[in-house]
């Protein structure tokens, strides 16, 4: 092995059924040095388009993802990672990228640069949920643009949970909070910046609920759909209180909000230990009443449904 020469090993790596990538680590942006055939294929990029490019290119717009979240960590510390990250190729469809990344380093020790095995996951993925007792597979069960549950998954798990409710007679509890005057809020700016918005107050209510039981998701737009049950559930209130006043501490300017000018949320909360004659569709419709009069009362207000709204 010692005979081989630095040709042979490029061929080799060239050759490799594995898609691999060579990432220059000294350099802005970590630019690709290096792309094998295999990973050409992969990705569907000719090899020479994606030559002193940054591999985020292939998430496209699909940015909020832990995968993305723990590579970068990785590069900023020049440690192993192993991600598993949602990619797209040119025509938009999408390939799940299992990614080993390794730091290279120089004679004394120098990062010099970071050498990335990639494959293709999609196909274990499909089978691992086909064998799984969510009919739900995984790429729909995560809201893309803020990584919370999406509102299929969310409704889901919510059946679920209500029938156990009922069951066991445990008090439930369904928030939702909704952005105040988005729409207003991408008029004035743009959509790009209003979906920023999205992803921010995401991250509060998701930081907000952290509790085994709870069950957070995007239902739609800027509106999103928290379950809590028992203790938590009798405490929703206060934990909407919280929400609230964590979204207007990130002072979010929004001209066109009144006379904050920043942006708020909304709350609407409906709370019951679930009688068995009760179908979901009455919680559901509880909440979206106490909602209504959340904006008819002035908005940045939390409501809580009253027993006439469940009927």
């Amino acid at each position: 092995m010692n005979n081989w020469s630095a040709e042979a090993w490029r061929r080799l790596v060239e050759n490799s059924p594995e898609g691999i990538v060579i990432c220059d680590a000294q350099a802005n942006d970590h630019p690709v040095v290096f792309v094998n055939a295999a990973f050409s294929q992969l990705c569907g990029y000719p090899a020479d388009s994606l030559m002193g490019t940054n591999l985020r290119i292939l998430q496209g717009t699909d940015r909020d993802q832990e995968g993305r979240v723990r590579l970068g960590e990785a590069l900023k510390k020049g440690a192993t990672a192993r991600v598993l990250i949602r990619n797209y190729r040119p025509d938009g469809s999408l390939f799940w990228n299992e990614c080993v990344m390794q730091p290279v380093r120089g004679p004394k020790g120098e990062l010099t640069h970071f050498i990335g095995f990639h494959r293709d996951a999609s196909e274990r993925l499909k089978s691992l949920e086909a064998r799984s007792q969510s009919g739900l597979p995984t790429w729909l069960r995560e809201d893309r643009l803020t990584g919370l549950h999406s509102r299929a998954y969310f409704e889901e798990l919510l059946q679920r949970d209500w029938s156990l409710a009922q069951r066991d007679s445990h008090e439930i509890a369904l928030t939702m909070f909704d952005i105040d005057d988005l729409q207003a809020y991408n008029d004035k700016f743009d959509r790009a910046a209003g979906d920023a918005c999205i992803r921010r107050v995401s991250r509060v209510i998701c930081a907000s609920y952290r509790r085994g039981g709870d069950l957070v998701g995007r239902w739609e737009g800027g509106t999103f759909a928290v379950l809590t049950q028992g203790e938590a559930a009798e405490r929703a209130s206060q934990y909407a209180q919280t929400v609230g006043q964590r979204v207007r501490d990130l002072l979010m300017h929004h001209p066109t909000a009144g006379a904050g000018r920043y942006v708020t949320v909304s709350a609407a909360i409906a709370s019951l230990v679930p009688p068995r004659t009760l179908a979901l569709e009455g919680l559901l419709k509880a909440c979206q009443a106490a909602m209504k009069r959340a904006k008819k009362n002035g908005k940045d207000a939390i409501v809580t449904a009253e027993a006439a709204d469940f009927s």
